[in-house]
């Protein structure tokens, strides 16, 4: 069933979930699982995209996107979400805060976005958010997230549904101490 087939028929949306924590049931794990169970209990599909653990190369701006078939040329794993993206209804960015910014590895993934800009492929009108943490208790930390996400947003013309911007979570579990899991559960409301 095509995204238009879900919309028409009221079911459930389809919400790409990509993470970029190494980290094993982290803060920003937990965030994601209390996110995506919420998501599912509403009859959503979730697909979760660890960028942390694939393989995902920078962009080359060679332009031959989908020239051979896959969205990059360059074959790795994100050519394995690629299709996932195209057809989902929203995005999720799900990240910690490393040196004021979105780990390397999930940059990777938001700089293959790309190709799909390059190829002219239909990636408009999608819900999206952000689930994010930090270490520094001041929740400004992460405006360097958060400013990207919003600016990424408008330029492909994606609606900003909400944002999780949870500081002075380090230890993992610290984020237990917080209402940070309730808010991203009540993100999977605005979907």
């Amino acid at each position: 069933m095509d995204l238009t087939e879900r919309r028409g028929n009221l079911m459930g949306k389809k919400i790409v979930v990509i993470t970029g924590s190494p980290r094993k049931n982290g803060n920003t794990d937990r965030m994601v699982a209390a996110f995506t169970e919420q998501a599912q209990k509403n009859g959503h599909e979730v697909v979760l995209f660890n960028a942390a653990t694939s393989n995902v190369g920078g962009c080359h701006a060679c332009e031959t996107c989908f020239k051979s078939g896959k969205a990059c040329t360059y074959d790795d794993d994100f050519n394995t979400i690629a299709p996932d993206i195209l057809e989902a209804d929203g995005i999720v960015f799900a990240t910690p805060t490393y040196w004021y910014s979105f780990p390397g590895q999930i940059k990777n993934v938001i700089d293959k976005l790309y190709s799909f800009c390059v190829a002219e492929k239909p990636i408009a009108n999608k819900d999206c958010a952000l689930i994010a943490c930090c270490e520094e208790h001041e929740v400004e930390v992460m405006d360097s997230l958060k400013q990207p996400f919003e600016r990424i947003a408008a330029l492909v013309k994606w609606n900003v549904v909400g944002e999780v911007l949870v500081p002075g979570v380090l230890e993992v579990g610290a984020v237990d101490q917080t209402d940070g899991c309730a808010q991203a559960a009540d993100l999977a409301n605005k979907f």
